[in-house]
């Protein structure tokens, strides 16, 4: 039974898992949409989701936190300057997932991570 288990191991080791769920959060804040498969964009859903909270603080401390959590730095600096203003009067939800098509090789699930319009 799975009870109290709320990661997702997407069949990787943990520091491929991280390294790939840093790089497609990061790609998610800077292109606002990305195509991924359904289990990647619901394991990355709740990472966007606290980066944006995180930079909405605007502090030396929130901006060492995504220094640490991002490895990009123009993702870094769109949530400082553009999301956090957008985002400035919502707590949650930044993210969606819209379904897509089924790939043609492996008949996964594809499915577009978007940014929110407010």
């Amino acid at each position: 039974m799975r009870h109290l288990v709320k990661k997702h191991k997407l069949n990787k080791a943990k520091s491929h898992r991280e390294a790939m769920l840093k790089n497609l959060a990061a790609q998610v804040i800077q292109y606002e949409h990305v195509d991924t498969t359904s289990a990647k964009a619901k394991a990355v859903l709740p990472l966007i989701d606290k980066m944006i909270n995180i930079g909405k603080k605007n502090n030396i401390q929130s901006i060492r936190r995504l220094h640490q959590k991002l490895y990009d730095e123009l993702a870094i600096k769109k949530i400082q300057d553009v999301l956090a203003k957008r985002y400035e009067n919502k707590n949650s939800g930044y993210a969606s997932i819209i379904k897509i098509k089924n790939r043609s090789g492996d008949n996964a699930q594809i499915v577009r991570i978007m940014l929110t319009e407010e």
